[in-house]
């Protein structure tokens, strides 16, 4: 229950009510969980290929298994597995049904810590059902999605710092290319992979800076800008893919990889060691600027003035920040950690720069963001989910041409993460408090 204080029009005491009004979409999610539900328990578990199992692969045989307490694989029969599966993630929807329906207001704890159980076993039930008669290694499955949500984690921190600010940020797709071209070039004629690391921030910062000269400067429509300026990203690094680095591709783009840094003992643990702990810099870079970000945001003079910037710039104005120097240096900084995550689409896996390589990886970041409610910590759990969706499909993808099991069209696979996306955004995460001032230009009176 929320409380609304009453404004007193005298020198009396204001009072607070408490508002216990239930809002009115408060079914949408018990629905569409227990459409889910269904779903699962029909087509993964009655449906399932009876009398065969599945196989999931959790410790190799060079990781840390004293007295070998963890199993190799876990096995399960596939159509019981998955009714199982099916049932508790049922459970957790009916729990839901209970908590909204009772209680106006439920805590977000509760009601996240539902929608988790539900979602791990809605996911277990899918794996258990398409992996019938095959294996999957966990290990791999997870390494996958920490590499694939690196430029979707750096995309929508650089979403974050723009638009706490008040600065909409849809040119994250151009920061990413622009970022993962800067990186390829520069690398290739210095020929250092770390100066193409340094080098990737810097040259997104320009796009970043097109953005806030049009948009805060001169107080252009942001949604237009941003678009607009994806477009030139594309058209800009298309030329110079074209007429540059096709013609002498050994030395505009060579291919070249970040060294991978192993954390030893750590890296050597079951399940996760190798995904968090065996990884290159730049994933570590994204847990270190994750954490320093919510700090900053949250609990420094720094983030309370670009929150204020953000929700009422006049009366930040009034105090004495510059609001729209704020606002430049955040769309910079943005741009810059975006720019992080483009590099990790080169140099990060070590390919060459290729057209259009972003991929729409900038909107999933965008849609990573509002996910995670315009927090650090939110945008990265969101960025993961989306990894995973991608991550599977790829391993998907290498098993639908195996004999027997589930076999599921690769068109489908494909657009496997962006329907992660929509139903993530539409069916889970509700309405988003944006910045009250998102979008909205500043003009000095």
């Amino acid at each position: 229950m929320s409380t609304t204080p009453t404004v007193a029009k005298d020198d009396s005491a204001s009072a607070r009510t408490l508002d216990d009004t239930r809002p009115s979409s408060w079914w949408h999610l018990p629905v569409t969980t227990t459409v889910m539900g269904l779903l699962a328990l029909v087509v993964f578990g009655l449906r399932g290929i009876p009398g065969v199992e599945s196989a999931y692969v959790v410790v190799h045989a060079s990781d840390m298994n004293p007295f070998g307490l963890i199993p190799e694989q876990i096995v399960l029969p596939s159509k019981a597995g998955s009714i199982g599966l099916s049932v508790i993630a049922l459970l957790a929807s009916a729990a839901l049904w209970v908590l909204q329906a009772r209680v106006a207001r439920p805590a977000a704890r509760v009601r996240l810590t539902l929608i988790a159980v539900f979602a791990v076993a809605w996911i277990l039930a899918f794996l258990t059902w398409v992996i019938s008669q095959r294996t999957l290694d966990v290990t791999t499955l997870l390494q996958g999605t920490i590499v694939l949500a690196v430029p979707l984690a750096f995309g929508a921190l650089s979403g974050v710092l723009s638009e706490r600010s008040g600065v909409i940020n849809i040119a994250i797709e151009g920061q990413l290319l622009f970022g993962a071209f800067g990186a390829t070039l520069v690398g290739s004629i210095t020929g250092s992979v770390w100066i193409g690391l340094l080098a990737a921030p810097i040259v997104a910062m320009f796009m970043g800076a097109l953005l806030a000269m049009f948009a805060v400067g001169y107080h252009v429509q942001q949604i237009i800008v941003g678009v607009v300026l994806n477009v030139l990203a594309i058209g800009l690094t298309s030329f110079f893919f074209g007429s540059v680095m096709s013609d002498n591709p050994g030395l505009f783009n060579a291919p070249m990889r970040l060294p991978t840094l192993r954390i030893p003992v750590l890296a050597d643990l079951p399940l996760v060691g190798a995904a968090l702990f065996e990884q290159n810099i730049l994933v570590y870079l994204m847990w270190i600027i994750v954490a320093l970000l919510t700090i900053a945001l949250f609990r420094t003079r720094w983030g309370l003035r670009v929150r204020a910037v953000g929700e009422h710039p006049k009366a930040a104005d009034t105090v004495g920040i510059a609001v729209n120097l704020t606002r430049w240096k955040n769309v910079l900084l943005g741009s810059a950690v975006a720019g992080l995550g483009g590099a990790t689409l080169t140099i990060g896996t070590g390919v060459a720069f290729g057209e259009e390589m972003s991929a729409g990886k900038g909107y999933i970041a965008l849609a990573a963001m509002i996910l995670g409610r315009y927090h650090p910590i939110g945008a990265l759990l969101a960025a993961l989910t989306f990894a995973f969706a991608d991550s599977l499909q790829l391993r998907l993808g290498t098993m639908s041409a195996a004999e027997g099991g589930v076999s599921i069209p690769g068109d489908f696979l494909l657009m496997l993460p962006y329907v992660v996306a929509l139903f993530a955004v539409a069916g889970v995460v509700g309405r988003v408090r944006v910045p009250a001032a998102n979008g909205q230009p500043y003009i000095k009176q």
